[in-house]
């Protein structure tokens, strides 16, 4: 059965949370400080962690940055306060796939553990899909793009992404030279509505070049469209 970690310090939370995960078939772990939510993170190997970012022990960026500093790549979904915008970038950019805001619905945090494995685990993921009908590596520039091993290298040095960073690397790699507004990498990547929350796309873009880009400030194969979006140029080897 698909295991959730839920770290939250509010018991009553919590037990909403597990009520309402293991009601739609999933099993659930819970923690209610850092230190412990980090441990079984390691220890319990959950297929997501809902991780609050207000915790006692370890807050949850931190938890977030240890997590992936031991190249645990499971999927994280935070919870955040309403006004703790620069926080939820800051999780984002740690490796975080998703953040919802308090107060929110059960209903919403299952509808968006359901999406997170979707698209992680590769089962009916629009992304993955069009990849499997289309090239099995993707050439751009010196970039080398393998989509069944899920590697992509920079000339011959393989490079660290994150599932979400890949993701988001292939479909603009699929339709190099054609423009997406964010809304429309929200939904093709993401695979559901984010409505406003745009963000989430200018920090995966913003990674994305940190690691193939020589000059993030002139980048080559990422380019804004000022005022529209993202597309990826067709450079040649």
């Amino acid at each position: 059965m698909t295991k959730i970690l839920v770290v939250d310090d509010e018991s009553s939370i919590v037990t909403l949370l597990q009520f309402n995960i293991e009601k739609a078939g999933f099993d659930v772990v819970t923690a209610e400080d850092g230190r412990t939510g980090y441990e079984l993170a390691l220890s319990e190997k959950p297929d997501l962690i809902v991780l609050d970012l207000m915790l006692p022990e370890m807050d949850g960026i931190e938890v977030c940055k240890q997590l992936r500093q031991d190249k645990v790549e499971t999927p994280i979904l935070m919870l955040t306060a309403k006004d703790d915008e620069l926080d939820k970038i800051i999780g984002l950019e740690l490796g975080a796939d998703d953040y919802l805001t308090k107060p929110f619905s059960p209903r919403e945090v299952v509808a968006r553990i359901k999406a997170i494995l979707r698209r992680s685990s590769g089962k009916a993921a629009d992304v993955e899909l069009e990849v499997a009908q289309k090239e099995k590596s993707l050439h751009v520039g010196e970039l080398k793009i393998l989509t069944e091993s899920y590697e992509v290298y920079l000339q011959d040095e393989l490079l660290d992404l994150t599932p979400k960073e890949f993701e988001l690397l292939v479909y603009l790699a699929n339709h190099r030279g054609k423009v997406f507004s964010r809304d429309q990498l929200l939904d093709a990547v993401w695979n559901y509505d984010y409505i406003g929350e745009t963000r989430i796309v200018d920090v995966h873009v913003s990674h994305l070049r940190d690691k193939i880009e020589a000059d993030t400030k002139k980048p080559q194969y990422i380019k804004t469209i000022r005022g529209f979006g993202y597309k990826m140029e067709n450079v040649k080897s």
